[in-house]
């Protein structure tokens, strides 16, 4: 897939599935950076009336489908582009809620309404330390939206 093939080429490492990083995050790095998550099919989506997200301050994360059929991006297998200062904690977290559990990753709640989100990828690109990770995640944002006409799927906000 020619989007997997730029981001790997642009540094991004990992590309593996959240069903496996669920039970096994140890191979990603404890350092600052960015992350991407990556739908690595071009079947159209299934979307669920209630997805696996957890209920972050007593918050439902589940929307309606019109608003996510809206929200869905065909032209692109990227749904989802992230930051942080440890790579390590905020994959972990975003996975966490991804559970069920009950984590600050309001960020990306629309992924867990994918019928097939255990097989979404995920990758992520370490950062030097003189590299801001929300800089990086803007620029990363403003070209998405200048190529797609809006935002990835589960980004909600520049």
């Amino acid at each position: 897939m020619e989007e997997i093939k730029v981001l790997q080429e642009n540094g991004f490492k990992g590309f593996t599935s959240v069903e496996n990083l669920k039970s096994n995050h140890e191979c990603i790095p404890p350092v600052g950076g960015v992350y991407v998550v990556v739908r690595d099919t071009e079947d159209a989506p299934e979307f669920l009336e209630k997805g696996t997200g957890g209920f972050f301050k007593g918050k439902n994360p589940n929307v309606g489908i019109e608003e996510l059929e809206a929200n869905y991006v065909g032209s692109s297998r990227i749904m989802y582009i992230g930051k942080g200062n440890n790579l390590k904690r905020r994959i972990r977290q975003l996975l966490q809620f991804a559970s069920g559990k009950n984590i600050g990753h309001w960020g990306g709640r629309y992924l867990w309404q994918l019928a097939d989100s255990d097989n979404l990828l995920i990758a992520w690109k370490e950062l030097p330390t003189t590299e801001d990770p929300h800089k990086v995640e803007s620029e990363m944002l403003k070209d998405f939206f200048d190529t797609h006409g809006k935002l990835p799927f589960a980004n909600l906000t520049r």
